[in-house]
């Protein structure tokens, strides 16, 4: 199944190409790809190069993806039973020089996601991010030390036949991929106010 990106202007094939499938194939995922991922993610852009990002990876059916699927929620579970490779993303919380917490390090986790899900599509692969996933359980699972902060769950594989999903996320499945008009998102001189870039 292909669901490319209807863009306005032309951009790479992996952004348009690159969406975030639940049917996926149970065949494994292949050693050098996956090194392949978390070198992309290694290199993403890191504020003051804090590289607060962790990863947690499970492959099917180990006992880290057997623990990382236990914390999903319900609603994931039902899709991820077959997943071959699962990932936990945490955080390393960091301070300003005065003491007070900074959120930039959960943007930066989100940025080495982002080159990660890239070089997914970049070895036929595709993922699936999510944040329905019990954060407590998985601090209390994995040991994770007070100064990280667990933020997201990743799908990783091949994509796998709808069919094998429910009729509702089979539906979710072939919906088509949708975005708001960039006139709505990027804005000049205030917020709010459309960009002089978009006018026809």
């Amino acid at each position: 199944m292909k669901k490319e990106a209807k863009t306005r202007v032309p951009v790479n094939d992996f952004a348009r190409k690159r969406w975030s499938p639940r049917a996926f194939s149970d065949v494994s995922v292949e050693k050098n790809k996956l090194i392949a991922l978390f070198e992309a993610a290694r290199w993403s852009a890191s504020g003051g190069n804090e590289q607060p990002w962790r990863f947690i990876l499970g492959n099917r059916p180990d006992e880290t993806w057997q623990k990382i699927f236990s914390i999903l929620d319900k609603g994931n579970q039902v899709w991820n039973a077959i997943v071959p490779v699962l990932v936990l993303t945490c955080g390393k919380k960091i301070y300003s020089s005065d003491g007070s917490p900074s959120t930039y390090f959960q943007y930066d986790v989100g940025q080495s996601a982002a080159h990660l899900s890239l070089e997914a599509m970049h070895q036929g692969l595709h993922v699936h991010q999510m944040a329905g996933f019990s954060k407590e359980k998985a601090i209390e699972l994995f040991g994770i030390p007070s100064e990280f902060l667990p933020l997201t769950v990743i799908a990783i594989g091949y994509l796998g036949d709808p069919k094998i999903l429910n009729t509702t996320l089979q539906a979710r499945e072939s919906e088509e991929r949708s975005r708001k008009d960039l006139a709505d998102l990027v804005f000049s001189g205030r917020f709010g106010r459309f960009s002089d870039l978009f006018n026809q």
